[in-house]
């Protein structure tokens, strides 16, 4: 009796330090539970616990539950959570703008090349966070952007005509720039607070984000869509690099590995998905105003021509030419 009441303590013991050795890391990003990056995270945190037996679990904490992407980034940097999947903070680094340089890819198989693994931009970016003591796991590519309003579209495949719509952007000066280059008025807007603007008429519109986002935030205040291709919006898989550092050999192989093929599924689909948002633009009632490769070319070339020499300036002139050039080699 002594022997088996033994022999079950020692059972339960062993199996109370195997739990107390599983690492639990949260994770944060910006969309609602139930949104195609909450649903890919959700399986991807499944595999990976899967992968290691569970002694690496992820905790989703989905809708900037833990804060907006910027001062999560910053909460990154210094170990206060763990993870993330999100756009490029610029407020540390003004040079994380590149990310969202305008028409830097005409196409999908551009962006791959530019901001997939080994791509200018992709390298660029991993460079960056490593500054902050924040290690890139992957990219997440996620659309071509556009513009979307709650009035009609004015002139939409010229860039040079004012169309005299204003138009909330985000607190970064590409997207500003870009804005005005199309001729919009810009207005930096808190996202929390876009849209409420949109909603009474403090501006008629939003630049920044694309189908997918603004059938997320903004289909109810959308009746005209134009995929005008504004930037090319990548988010980036991080942690915190003495979080990754601490994990056992094991897990962390599992973690990086895992992270390459939860970014290489991603690239397979990113196209069609963002297709698929753009038909759920419209059949919640917005008008879509698809734009010639002709109009597309003549934009790209007009606002590469009226904003790169400003961000470029922005970021350090010699340091973003050099990512260009290797973009155009």
């Amino acid at each position: 009796m002594t022997f088996l009441k033994s022999t079950c303590m020692a059972a339960t013991l062993a199996a109370t330090a195997g739990m107390a050795m599983a690492d639990t890391l949260k994770l944060s990003h910006i969309r609602p539970q139930g949104a195609t990056i909450d649903n890919e995270l959700r399986v991807f945190a499944e595999s990976l616990s899967g992968a290691t037996g569970g002694s690496l679990e992820l905790n989703l904490f989905p809708a900037s539950a833990l804060g907006d992407y910027t001062s999560v980034q910053e909460r990154i940097s210094v170990g206060a959570i763990d993870m993330a999947v999100q756009p490029a903070a610029t407020a540390v680094d003004r040079r994380m703008q590149i990310s969202a340089f305008p028409y830097v890819a005409s196409n999908w198989a551009e962006a791959k090349k530019i901001y997939g693994p080994g791509g200018a931009i992709y390298d660029a970016m991993k460079e960056l966070y490593a500054k902050q003591d924040i290690t890139m796991l992957a990219a997440y590519p996620v659309y071509f952007g556009g513009v979307a309003l709650n009035t009609d579209a004015v002139d939409p495949g010229n860039p040079t005509a004012a169309k005299g719509i204003k138009v909330r952007v985000p607190g970064i000066k590409s997207f500003q720039l870009t804005a005005d280059a199309l001729g919009y008025i810009s207005s930096p807007i808190p996202f929390s607070e876009a849209f409420t603007a949109v909603q009474t008429g403090v501006v008629d519109g939003v630049v920044g984000s694309g189908a997918e986002g603004y059938y997320a935030s903004f289909r109810d205040v959308t009746s005209t869509y134009v995929p005008v291709n504004t930037h090319f919006e990548v988010w980036y898989m991080i942690i915190n690099s003495g979080t990754l550092a601490e994990l056992s050999d094991e897990d962390r192989a599992a973690l990086e590995a895992g992270a390459v093929a939860f970014e290489a599924k991603r690239w397979e689909t990113a196209e069609a998905d963002q297709g698929a948002f753009e038909q759920k633009l419209a059949d919640n009632g917005a008008k879509i105003v698809s734009l010639s490769d002709a109009e597309l070319a003549a934009t790209a070339k007009h606002v590469r021509a009226q904003v790169w020499p400003q961000v470029l300036e922005d970021v350090g002139a010699d340091w973003g030419q050099a990512i260009l050039d290797k973009i155009a080699e």
